[in-house]
């Protein structure tokens, strides 16, 4: 117990004080997305990756907190999937290579001996769809921070009853470890997860809700309970996919087109988002581990199901795609900012004495010519106030 409040309390300090420190060298070197018009660091997730995982391999260096063969190997994958992450944000890397890698990560993790080589195979797909999902999230301004802890939280209480400790004390590190992150990121965000950060933290729950599951499965808990604690996850990777297909677009094409940007467009602030975003995913958790608990039957479940469904269907009638699509009511055009004019050639336009074109009016200046006012109209200007 004790060791317990000192891990979260030394990974939310820690990653707290790294957050802090990649910011200069990440704008330094230019590692930065540009978020309405301003550059936003991208290491966040390494500084997350090094205090969640630094913290949690100390424990299981120091004996205090053992993590066990099951939450050593997610650990070990997560930071795999994080490094993977990390090039995406350095150099860029297509859909293919992460879906693969993704992919192989989660087959190193899942417990084929409680679900079978068929429900490996399974699990193995539904964790790449989640960790995607939680990986659009990661993008709008301290949205994935406040999920990320929410469902870690979750889940440490599941794992905690399945006496999963190494997995619940992992579980409890990250949730500390994103609310020191959520300091820097909170909006206007100072640092971004980037794809490290995301998939790292996507992976870790992902492969966690697998692995808690696995074992409550001898316990008359279905798959309800895994649904219902990434269920703002889940819903926002199928309203995706679904706006993408009906629009005639590429799947793997990215875009402002998730949950967040989409209640922007509605009017919400930052802020907004964030605590509308956090509701949702503390009501569909809330469920998922009273389920889990057999505080409620499995058929709670079908609440959030039907939660999920009206979401998707509402926020699928959102304009995103196309023309109209930047001047919904409270959102702001989300373009780079216009680059100066270039400086005229020498040459190109006429001398300021030249005499003006045959044909021009006097009261119209030629083309290129100085427009400047003249010391009769800056008086009128500065008796009129302006």
């Amino acid at each position: 117990m004790l060791y317990g409040i000192l891990a979260a309390a030394s990974a939310l300090l820690v990653t707290a004080v790294l957050t802090a420190a990649v910011r200069v060298p990440a704008q330094r070197f230019g590692i930065v997305e540009r978020r309405r018009m301003r550059p936003v660091p991208l290491l966040g997730g390494v500084a997350l990756v090094c205090g969640v995982g630094g913290v949690a391999w100390l424990g299981e260096w120091s004996g205090a907190a053992p993590l066990g063969a099951e939450a050593g190997r997610l650990l070990l994958a997560g930071v795999a999937v994080g490094g993977l992450g990390l090039i995406g944000d350095l150099w860029g890397l297509p859909w293919v290579p992460r879906v693969v890698g993704v992919a192989c990560a989660a087959a190193f993790v899942v417990p084929y001996e409680e679900v079978g080589v068929l429900g490996g195979v399974g699990a193995v797909a539904w964790i790449v769809f989640a960790v995607h999902g939680f990986k659009g999230l990661g993008r709008p301004d301290g949205v994935l921070g406040v999920v990320g802890v929410v469902t870690a939280f979750g889940l440490s209480v599941c794992a905690a009853a399945e006496v999963l400790d190494g997995l619940a004390a992992l579980c409890s590190v990250l949730a500390a470890g994103l609310t020191g992150f959520l300091m820097q990121n909170w909006p206007p965000a100072r640092v971004a997860l980037g794809e490290c950060g995301a998939l790292f933290v996507g992976f870790l729950l992902a492969g966690g809700v697998v692995q808690v599951y696995a074992y409550a499965a001898g316990h008359g808990v279905g798959i309800g309970g895994p649904f219902a604690l990434t269920a703002t996850a889940t819903a926002d990777a199928v309203l995706v996919l679904l706006s993408r297909r009906l629009a005639g677009r590429r799947s793997w094409r990215s875009g402002p087109d998730h949950l967040p940007h989409r209640l922007r467009r509605l009017g919400l602030t930052p802020v907004g988002v964030v605590v509308v975003v956090g509701v949702c995913a503390v009501a569909s958790v809330v469920v998922g581990v009273a389920v889990h608990m057999l505080w409620m039957t499995a058929g709670g479940v079908w609440w959030v199901v039907g939660a999920a469904v009206v979401v998707v269907a509402g926020m699928s009638r959102v304009r995103v795609y196309g023309l109209g699509a930047s001047g919904a009511r409270g959102a702001r055009a989300m373009s780079r900012p216009r680059r100066p004019d270039p400086a005229p050639a020498a040459g190109r336009f006429p001398a300021a004495d030249a005499p003006p074109p045959r044909g021009a009016s006097a009261a119209a200046p030629a083309v290129g010519a100085s427009r400047r006012p003249d010391a009769v109209a800056l008086e009128r200007r500065a008796q009129a106030g302006w």
